[in-house]
Parts: C-alpha cells; sequence; structure tokens
C-alpha cells in the first residue's frame, strides 16, 4: 500500500489534514461530513472495503489509471452515484491488486449533473469499455473518447436513465 500511496502522491499534494474524513463518515446516514480536498487517504478496509480512498479531479482521472496499471492493479468496477441535491454525479473507480501486497483502491472524482462527461479510462484499461457503458446507460455520464458509447443493457431507443434519483417510470 505504501507504494501504490507513493506512486499516487506524484499526482497530488499532500493533503492538507490526513485526518479528514471522506464526506458522509459523520453523523447518521444523509448527513455529509466535512468536505474533503483532492488527494489520498489511507482508510480501515474493514469499513471501507478499501485501502485507499482517492478523490480526484476530472483532469485526473486517466493519470490516475495509468498509475494504477503501472501497479500492477487491475480494474473492478465503474459505477456512479446520483447527488441531485447537489447537483452532481460521483463516478467511482474500484481497483485491485493481489497477491504480494493485496491493496484495493477506490478513485473518485464528481462531475457536474447537468453536462456529465468524464474522460475515459478505456485507452489504459480495455475492460473500462462494458463498465462506462453501464454507466452511461444507468445515469447518462458521458465518458468522452469512448470508442463505442451505446447502451448496452437497456434498449438503443431508451431516452431515459433509470438510477437517477429522479427517474419516475
Amino acid at each position: 500500500m505504501e507504494r501504490t500511496q507513493a506512486a499516487l502522491a506524484e499526482i497530488f499534494p499532500p493533503p492538507a489534514s490526513a485526518a479528514t474524513p471522506p464526506a458522509g463518515e459523520e453523523g447518521q446516514e444523509g448527513q455529509e461530513g466535512p468536505p474533503r480536498e483532492q488527494g489520498i487517504l489511507v482508510v480501515d478496509p474493514a469499513r471501507h472495503g478499501c485501502h485507499l480512498d482517492v478523490l480526484c479531479g476530472l483532469g485526473q482521472v486517466v493519470d490516475v489509471a495509468r498509475t494504477l496499471d503501472r501497479e500492477g492493479y487491475f480494474l473492478e468496477a465503474v459505477s456512479g452515484v446520483d447527488w441531485p441535491d447537489k447537483g452532481q454525479f460521483e463516478v467511482i473507480y474500484d481497483y485491485s491488486r493481489l497477491g504480494g501486497e493485496h491493496c484495493r483502491v477506490m478513485v473518485r472524482a464528481f462531475v457536474d449533473r447537468s453536462e456529465p462527461v468524464v474522460p475515459t479510462i478505456s485507452g489504459v484499461f480495455p475492460a473500462a469499455d462494458w463498465h462506462e457503458r453501464e454507466t452511461f446507460d444507468f445515469y447518462g455520464i458521458h465518458f468522452q473518447d469512448h470508442p463505442n458509447l451505446i447502451r448496452i443493457l437497456l434498449p438503443e431507443d431508451a431516452d431515459f436513465h433509470p438510477l437517477r434519483k429522479d427517474y419516475m417510470p
């Protein structure tokens, strides 16, 4: 984990406070904790399901993917979360590395809900193709420069995104 943290530190400056918890950790469900700066946070894997929680800007998504690829990680999933009250989507990337220094990394980036465009990582991780298409299908998040961003699970003529919180069937 230390090696991964050091490799990612080339992209991010050290956080102002390593003790700042990720959003949503304090208080009851639905209440947000203090906002957190972009960067790397070491978290308890038993509580969070990952060892490192990386909050990055949209312009850093591909650089983070390249770094994790160089460090021997594979992509597990790409998913989304709709935050309509904040006018944002959260795009979540889950990476893992097995053997030796086992480590799971969650990378998160926020995009404006009114113009949800995120760079594709399919050029770094070809497996992202399907995951990005599914996220596009369900949330309407566009992955810029994706080679084939078309519906994958919903009908081609679907004009809705069923995992958006304002979707009403």
